[in-house]
């Protein structure tokens, strides 16, 4: 060690957190250099009771982040009339934006306001203090990154389980992936060391079906290599050889689920053999691997991006979860199941579609409270009386991360009031009227309500790493604040509280249930919180108020699981729980369930086989159009392929990445050949909505006919300057799910030219 490091080292002290680019947070833990506000080096931190010291290189690299080179804004900004922005203090920003989101209330409904964000993949505690301001606007309609990924299986979970659920790969004999490339992805636990353990065990099996060759193809003993955008017709096949060869287990399907009569009789019909030329595998390469997960004892599968951002994406989703259900692959060990957790996620009514809430313009369904991203545009630029004419975007950049950039931007330039709650100038705060800058995720508590695991599940509240700039203020203060200045809530409503708490948490929990009786104060809950229990917590934990109720109502919902995990009963578990999740700064374990706590969560419910509107997607595919063919776009473009250097857009600085620094354009030998390309050349892309330009890469891991561009490239320096192809200029809005209208970024019709 130089005498420099070791200096250094002396001065810097390791602290731990989590990493903040993709939904596994891994602890990690950050030497951190107090005088430069560098992190100095990160590793994985092998007392973090979930991820046990793993990581991939992405965490190693979020100094990039903390300190990029793209500047940091530290103080409000106001819009002046020339476009240009100007420094403001908070009392001036705050009152200005609360008076003028009053005005769009008073003239057009707060239904005119919509809300997009929450934080992103690290950042959800800020995001559970917007609710209050939502209620104290009148808001109605919110939206965020999940409606642009998720929004079908949601509503396909709803109307099968009731639950969402997620799946165990450490314990399966089978694992299967569904537009899914975990090794780059995750996606859960330590996810590169699983992969490997399948890998090695003989005993098990991985099936991989998607039209890339990637790192977890190359893992597995069953690759499916599909025609991009046939997913439909190959996982339809897959379901009709468990029929067909009376591989299902109609035991377990009597006992717990309906329907099944009516979907045999649909996949008794299926042409095996037509659907998988089809989809361009062989028939005995399906056969084999349907057999294998019919003969496993325990099957985990997991789609993603690669099918949910494609075409018949939700029609996927149905027959994917069809393949495990048949075979019974449902809570017990190495399957599904229904996670706990300090938030609901995803829980829809599961309501028949034409049932669903609706937007006000475009009728679009509303799923889990999630207005479609491929909508926005619609819902702005109309003169529709019910159009939306004001906007919050917290954590989030859709101008930059939704279909159709130059849509986008034209809709959000339309609105009278645009706020935009992030720590940069992003590609959406460039179009804002008022730009509020809270401290990065390692300058304030922060945590992340994808708790996703079992039996054993973990819940993180991250302790600041840095003191953030001074004068700035947190996302809970930046709610707080607007919802005081909309006279919604105020000392009048916190008095009360104060005083029970006074007496003490329990008279405090007795308190709240008053509170939240009242329909008005109870949709202000964070904001009471924050305000009357947030300042009574040490260290300066005050945002962590909102998760003394979430604990509370998580022991409610799993007194049995809370109590496994030593929090234990009654009704002031949740207390406990609460404080055990304050003083543990790697996380604390909230629940550990017994397997039946997934059939407990469906509360008695049947599994429904039949989802009426979906079967008649399955039923009519045989005479449907397998591919839409326009000679003028012969290939098919990816739009976001995850690689070893890309992450999610909060790394604005380009030079994080140590190789592939513009984003290379993959494409097969046989493509490349038929254009005279090779590696390093340089070419054009062209889809019906734009153009961009990138180098080529020539490779053996894409079938002929599928190209593909990375993601989390094409951000905007403060110079200007572009690095990398900003793919949603690519990407068209009426590019759509029929159901949920999620993108079809997956399956883009473009040409290419050699440049």
């Amino acid at each position: 060690m130089s005498e420099v490091t070791a200096t250094t080292e002396r001065k810097a002290e390791w602290k731990p957190s989590a990493c903040i680019l993709c939904e596994c947070n891994c602890g990690i833990d950050v030497l951190v250099e107090p005088e430069t506000r560098r992190f100095a080096k990160i590793r994985g931190d092998k007392a973090h009771p979930s991820s046990e010291g793993y990581t991939c290189n992405k965490a190693l690299r979020l100094d990039a982040y903390q300190n990029g080179r793209n500047e940091r804004l530290t103080k409000p900004l106001r819009r002046r009339e020339d476009g240009t922005f100007e420094e403001v203090d908070w009392d001036t920003a705050l009152a200005e934006i609360a008076e003028r989101l009053g005005q769009v209330r008073a003239e057009h409904g707060g239904e005119s306001i919509f809300y997009y964000g929450g934080g992103g993949q690290g950042n959800h505690l800020g995001g559970a203090y917007a609710p209050a301001t939502l209620a104290a606007y009148g808001v109605r309609y919110r939206s965020g990154a999940l409606a642009q990924e998720k929004t079908g299986e949601f509503w396909v979970s709803a109307r099968m389980l009731g639950r969402p659920h997620r799946s165990d790969f450490e314990h399966c004999e089978v694992a299967v992936f569904l537009g899914k490339n975990p090794y780059q992805s995750h996606g859960f636990p330590r996810a590169r060391t699983v992969l490997k353990e399948i890998a090695k065990d003989p005993a098990r099996s991985m099936i991989v079906i998607d039209p890339v060759r990637t790192e977890t193809a190359e893992l597995a003993e069953f690759h499916l290599q599909l025609r991009p955008g046939t997913d439909l017709h190959l996982v339809t096949a897959m379901v009709a050889v468990l029929v067909q060869e009376d591989l299902i287990d109609r035991s377990w399907l009597a006992e717990h689920t309906n329907g099944l009569d009516t979907v045999a009789a649909v996949m008794r019909e299926v042409p095996i053999a037509d659907y998988c030329a089809v989809a361009d595998v062989p028939e005995d390469l399906v056969r084999a691997a349907s057999r294998r997960i019919a003969a496993a004892g325990a099957v985990a599968m997991l789609e993603d991006l690669g099918v949910q951002m494609n075409r018949n994406s939700t029609a996927v989703s149905y027959v994917e979860k069809l393949l495990w259900l048949l075979t019974g692959n449902f809570a017990k060990p190495g399957t599904q199941f229904v996670f706990s957790g300090l938030a609901p996620v995803a829980r829809d009514r599961g309501l028949a579609f034409d049932k669903t809430p609706r937007t006000p313009v475009s009728g679009a369904a509303i799923i889990s409270g999630l207005f479609p991203c491929n909508s926005i545009p619609d819902e702005i630029l109309t003169d529709h009386p019910q159009r939306f004419r004001a906007a919050i975007v917290e954590s989030s950049n859709p101008v930059h991360s939704l279909a159709d950039s130059q849509r986008m931007t034209e809709a959000f330039r339309a609105l009278e009031l645009l706020v935009v709650i992030d720590i940069a100038m992003t590609e959406t705060a460039r179009e804002a009227h008022y730009v509020l800058p809270p401290p990065t995720q390692f300058e304030k508590y922060e945590a992340t309500f994808f708790d996703f695991e079992f039996p054993r599940n973990l819940f993180h509240l991250r302790r600041p790493l840095l003191d953030p700039p001074a004068g700035q203020l947190a996302e809970p203060e930046i709610h707080a604040r607007l919802c005081e200045l909309s006279g919604a809530v105020g000392e009048a409503d916190y008095a009360p509280l104060r005083a029970a708490l006074a007496q003490g948490r329990e008279a405090f929990a007795a308190a709240m249930v008053g509170v939240l009786a009242d329909r008005r104060l109870a949709k202000l809950a964070p904001i009471l919180l924050y305000r009357t229990l947030g300042p009574t917590l040490p260290g300066g934990a005050a945002a962590a108020a909102v998760l003394w109720g979430a604990s509370l109502m998580c022991a409610m919902e799993n007194p049995a699981g809370v109590s496994r995990a030593g929090h234990g009963d009654g009704l002031m578990a949740g207390d406990r729980l609460f404080e055990a999740i304050l003083v543990n700064p790697r996380g604390v374990v909230i629940t550990d369930d017994e397997y039946d706590a997934s059939w407990q969560r469906l509360g008695g419910r049947r599994i429904e086989l039949d989802v009426p509107e979906l079967l008649d997607v399955v039923r009519g595919l045989a005479g449907s159009a397998t591919m839409i063919a326009d000679p003028d776009y012969p290939l098919v473009l990816s739009a976001g392929e995850r690689r070893a250097f890309t992450a999610n857009t909060i790394f604005r600085d380009p030079t994080w990445r140590k190789r592939d620094p513009e984003g290379a354009l993959r494409l097969s030998r046989a493509d490349a050949d038929a254009l005279s390309l090779a590696t390093g050349d340089r070419a054009r892309v062209r889809t019906r909505r734009g153009t961009a330009e990138a180098p080529v890469e020539v490779v053996d891991t894409m079938r002929p006919g599928h190209i593909s561009l990375p993601n989390g490239l094409g951000l905007l320096s403060a110079d200007g300057e572009q690095v990398g192809v900003r793919l949603n200029n690519l990407t068209a809005t009426e590019d759509r799910d029929e159901f949920v209208g999620t993108p079809w970024h997956k399956s883009v019709p473009a040409r290419l030219e050699k440049v």
